[in-house]
């Protein structure tokens, strides 16, 4: 009988694959900068819905309504925002899954189970928090899923302004988890807060879902096919009575993310890179303009903490977010295989369960869905998303800068090119050929350093000659 072979034990954490690694790269880039711009727009927002001056002209632009009535699309400018720049969003987001799911950490079930448990602990933990303060505290219990949201640019912004060089593991984690947070929030939406079908227009958004994945299969190309179809899609979901963001990730899961011959990134990596600057420079940042702009004052600041729908959110974000991917990273590396790596501890996990706690662009969409028709309580639940992933973001601050020279020494290994053929030194470290590389780097260098110590000898030779000769020329008799 055959021996089992051993299994190695696998490093939750560990070096990301160099495709992997530029992947993470190049969207965590994009997704920082529009994550300043969210911000940016944020602030925008409360100086402008605060501002005396300005308060009235804000509520003003935010309720203005265009659009055709006849089909019916005659809705706010906020509402225009939050079900149709949020499709743009959404639909990059069913890219991602996809891409994970194919292709990237997903792909694997073992290597999945880590951000996907870490995920739902992510997401059921903060609910729990919010039911049990409101049943204590005799609140709404409508705001559940509120605080179940990671809004991944408004983090990664976090982390740009911080100047924190996380190391790519923990970044890739952190994109992984949020990504696998939009799916499960896209499901809440879908299935919570549809209140009503009309099935003419549900079955219209299928079939036009099944022309849109059947010109893809037939290679058609073209975005003056896909956008008009994609433009009747959408409109056909919003008056379903499902939430038209879902009609976005439905459109992006059904690219294909996968390379076929001849081919250097596959129709949806080619697509993502297209739409992705839209989605966090434009979309997101115009949702965040028009949703974030809550009266705030000291009294209202100080409701947050008091009445039990917002003071759940705000331990939701803050308490429960941590806790629960903490929890789940932890029983995952607890009851599998899957060990930390090695120059990582288990506080650096926490930081970034910490980070997770910023809940702004979904937490936001799904307040307005769970209170709907309750404009007070809604700014209200607002305010409390604002206040809980400022707090997050402070407490991830402090923790990350304690280990910021730490990260920033791993990062340094990691981005090392001492061969300087564009690929990182520690990639190529097992091969025979970048020792090659290496050795001939270092046989130029010698030779140039032992071609400079002649030339300095030489130089020190002369000079010797000279200050002697001039000796000489001093001690004779004139």
């Amino acid at each position: 009988m055959t021996a089992p072979r051993p299994t190695t034990p696998r490093k939750a954490f560990g070096r990301l694959s160099l495709p992997e690694r530029t992947f993470v790269a190049n969207a965590l880039r994009t997704e920082t900068v529009g994550g300043v711009l969210l911000l940016v727009s944020a602030v925008t927002a409360l100086v402008w819905a605060n501002v005396p001056a300005g308060h009235d002209s804000y509520e003003s632009v935010s309720h203005f309504h265009l659009g055709p009535a006849t089909l019916g699309l005659n809705l706010s400018i906020a509402h225009w925002a939050a079900d149709g720049l949020l499709a743009v969003f959404f639909f990059v987001a069913g890219i991602e899954l996809k891409r994970e799911l194919v292709a990237g950490d997903l792909k694997d079930p073992k290597a999945a189970a880590l951000p996907v448990v870490a995920a739902l602990c992510g997401m059921a933990v903060p609910a729990l928090v919010y039911l049990l303060t409101n049943v204590t505290g005799g609140g709404s219990l409508q705001g559940w899923a509120v605080p179940t949201a990671t809004d991944i640019a408004f983090a990664l912004a976090v982390l740009a302004v911080i100047g924190t060089s996380l190391p790519s593991a923990l970044r890739a984690f952190l994109l992984t988890l949020a990504v696998v947070d939009d799916l499960f929030a896209i499901l809440i939406i879908a299935v919570f807060f549809t209140d009503s079908l009309d099935f003419a227009a549900l079955a219209g958004a299928v079939v036009g879902l099944a022309v849109f994945w059947l010109l893809l299969r037939k290679g058609v190309r073209g975005w003056y096919v896909y956008i008009p179809l994609a433009l009747v899609i959408w409109a056909l979901m919003y008056n379903s009575g499902i939430h038209a963001t879902i009609a976005g990730v439905a459109m992006g899961l059904m690219l294909r993310c996968t390379t076929r011959e001849g081919e250097e990134h596959s129709p949806g990596e080619h697509i993502e890179h297209l739409v992705r600057p839209l989605s966090a420079g434009l979309a997101v940042p115009l949702f965040a303009l028009f949703s974030a702009g809550v009266s705030l004052s000291g009294g209202a600041l100080g409701d947050v903490f008091t009445k039990p729908e917002t003071l759940g959110v705000v331990l939701g974000l803050v308490v429960g977010k941590a806790v629960g991917i903490f929890g789940g990273t932890w029983l995952t590396a607890r009851f599998t295989r899957a060990s930390l790596s090695d120059d990582l501890e288990w506080a650096d996990v926490f930081a970034v369960a910490t980070l997770a706690g910023i809940g702004f662009t979904v937490s936001l969409l799904i307040g307005e869905l769970a209170f709907d028709g309750n404009a007070t309580l809604t700014d209200e639940v607002k305010a409390a998303v604002l206040t809980g992933s400022v707090i997050a973001a402070v407490l991830a601050t402090v923790l990350l800068k304690v280990r910021n020279a730490k990260y920033r020494r791993l990062y340094e290994a990691e981005e090392r090119d001492e061969d300087l053929d564009g690929i990182p030194d520690i990639y190529e470290e097992d091969e025979p050929e970048y020792h090659l590389r290496m050795a001939a780097i270092h046989d130029r260098k010698a030779a140039e350093h032992r071609r400079l110590a002649e030339v300095k000898a030489a130089e020190r030779h002369a000079l010797a000659e000279v200050t002697g000769g001039a000796g000489d020329q001093d001690g004779r008799p004139a």
